[in-house]
């Protein structure tokens, strides 16, 4: 048993010492990886000492539309050159450094290396329905920070709905009064919060989109004022609270929905959006909604099949990327696998995506809301077909799930699925996640599931481990079984069920990389 503790541990130390070029989520579009290695530790200000920084115009093997998050991360011996075209590609490169940098022990050995990177796609985001259930700007800023580490760079902030008008006006303060909410009354947020909120997203490179829905999803605005966005009066008052909107966010974009709603007044939508526009705003309108011609609209937000990208418009493709509407584990290997608009790549009509989130229950714990529709693993698995793009085929394919006749297909997704485990435990430890430390998918046997990539072989042939029968699964067979002495897997403070495999006299116990395997839970 002890040399079997002596073999786990090296084998941890090795994981530890390869940095962690395999982990990168999302992966680089190019690594070229060379002999040697830059040795690093927990001070990160020495780490970020050894970094020179060169801006150039362009990263010659990036695309026009990519360059401004395009950069090149070379790791030498002795230091570390980070070429980028912009502030936000220079982000970009310490978000991949900082993924590299990160390991158990605090110390780790980065392989010597160049890696040139730039998204597949401008646009990749996310959406919170604030406007039914009120989430914390405390929470808010965790999503954006964490998600910013893997690139994601777009929040959609959806403030306003039926039951409630969420964001402060100075000039009409009865907006947000309780008594004309619905759900979760008197709870908004201030002038000041969004505006620091903006701030918070410039910060980490997220541009911050606010959508006021108009002329629909807007009880709210009829239940205080009694009139419809729709009538002069009420055209009147939306002008005078978009100038308050455009002033407090300093980022280009403003949504203005335009969805599920009968237009009476022809003039209202091209009347606001050439207001904001005014403003000196771009304008975002959900697709179905009012039909735009190309120059009419910025930019389009595709929201169900019915909905079209338009050449001469950029489209977001957002139709089947309802989260809540998921069969949670399931859609996330169609959300993984599928083409975004059906593009392996973005163009000048094709921006990216958008997963949204429409809190239609009301949950009293936000952070449950995001475990009940496997928030993290969504978005991570955008965040890696997004940047990288590519893909199988659309998401209504049966391209985008699990075939046995699709080992390419499967062996992609469990070197995903891999990753996202990985950083369930390193950059999203302890945030609401069901993703278990399991495969998803099981094969007829162990020796054919299409995820057996994440679980690493971790003993040498013929080796005996003692496992109780009461711990095997039904199609396991023990070398031996020895009473009730047990063994555990830990990973940090998280606990794994484990998996004995014994096949033509091999057994191998197969633990996420970088286990420890324990006698006993007690001696953690």
């Amino acid at each position: 048993m002890k040399q079997i503790l002596l073999y786990i541990l090296i084998s941890f130390y090795s994981l530890c010492t390869q940095a962690q070029l395999s982990n990168l989520l999302p992966t680089p579009q190019k690594i070229e990886q060379i002999s040697g290695h830059f040795h690093t530790s927990k001070n990160r200000d020495k780490t970020l000492n050894a970094i020179t920084f060169i801006q150039t115009d362009t990263i010659k093997e990036a695309p026009s539309h990519a360059q401004e998050e395009a950069y090149r991360l070379q790791i030498e011996k002795q230091k570390i050159i980070i070429t980028h075209t912009t502030e936000t590609g220079k982000y970009r490169a310490l978000q991949t450094l900082q993924q590299l940098l990160h390991s158990p022990n605090g110390k780790c050995l980065i392989p010597v290396c160049t890696i040139t990177d730039w998204p597949a796609f401008r646009i990749r985001g996310f959406m919170q329905d604030v406007g039914r259930s009120y989430i914390s700007i405390e929470e808010l800023k965790k999503e954006i920070d964490l998600l910013s580490q893997f690139k994601i760079n777009v929040f959609h902030w959806h403030l306003t709905e039926n039951q409630a008008w969420r964001l402060e006006s100075k000039r009409y303060p009865q907006l947000t009064a309780a008594e004309n909410m619905t759900r979760m009354p008197g709870k908004f947020y201030t002038l000041k919060e969004a505006h620091e909120l903006a701030e918070y997203c410039k910060q980490r490179h997220v541009m911050l989109i606010p959508e006021i829905d108009m002329p629909g999803h807007s009880d709210a605005f009829r239940r205080t004022f009694k009139t419809d966005m729709q009538s002069e009066q009420g055209m009147k008052i939306l002008k005078e609270i978009l100038d308050e909107i455009c002033e407090t966010f300093d980022h280009p974009y403003i949504h203005i929905g335009t969805d599920e709603v009968r237009f009476s007044n022809p003039r209202f939508v091209p009347e606001m959006v050439s207001y904001i526009r005014s403003k000196g705003k771009k304008v975002i309108s959900w697709n179905p909604g009012w039909d735009y011609q190309p120059g009419e609209i910025d930019m389009t937000q595709l929201w169900s099949y019915r909905g079209k990208a338009q050449k001469g418009i950029p489209a977001i493709d957002c139709r089947f990327h309802y989260i809540n509407h998921f069969d949670i584990y399931n859609d996330l290997v169609a959300l993984y696998n599928s083409r975004i608009c059906n593009q392996t790549a973005g163009s000048e009509d094709i921006a990216g995506s958008i997963i949204a989130i429409w809190n239609d229950r009301y949950i009293t714990d936000e952070r449950q809301n995001l475990k009940e529709n496997n928030f993290y693993p969504c978005m991570l698995a955008l965040a890696e077909r997004a940047w990288c793009g590519g893909g199988h085929c659309y998401f209504d394919g049966k391209g985008t799930m699990l075939w046995d006749d699709t080992p390419e297909s499967n062996h992609q997704f469990a070197d995903f699925e891999r990753r996202l485990l990985w950083h369930k435990n390193i950059l999203l430890l302890r945030n609401p996640s069901p993703m278990s430390n399991r495969p998803i998918f099981h094969g007829t046997s162990p020796m054919h599931s299409p995820t057996m990539a994440i679980y690493r072989p971790l003993f040498p042939r013929n080796t005996k481990i003692q496992i109780p029968i009461s711990t095997m699964g039904k199609n396991t067979k023990p070398v031996s079984s020895m009473g009730q002495e047990s063994i555990c897997a830990t990973h940090g403070a998280h606990w794994y069920p484990h998996s004995i495999i014994t096949r033509k006299k091999t057994t191998l116990l197969m633990l996420p990389p970088g286990s420890i395997l324990l006698k006993n839970k007690q001696q953690a």
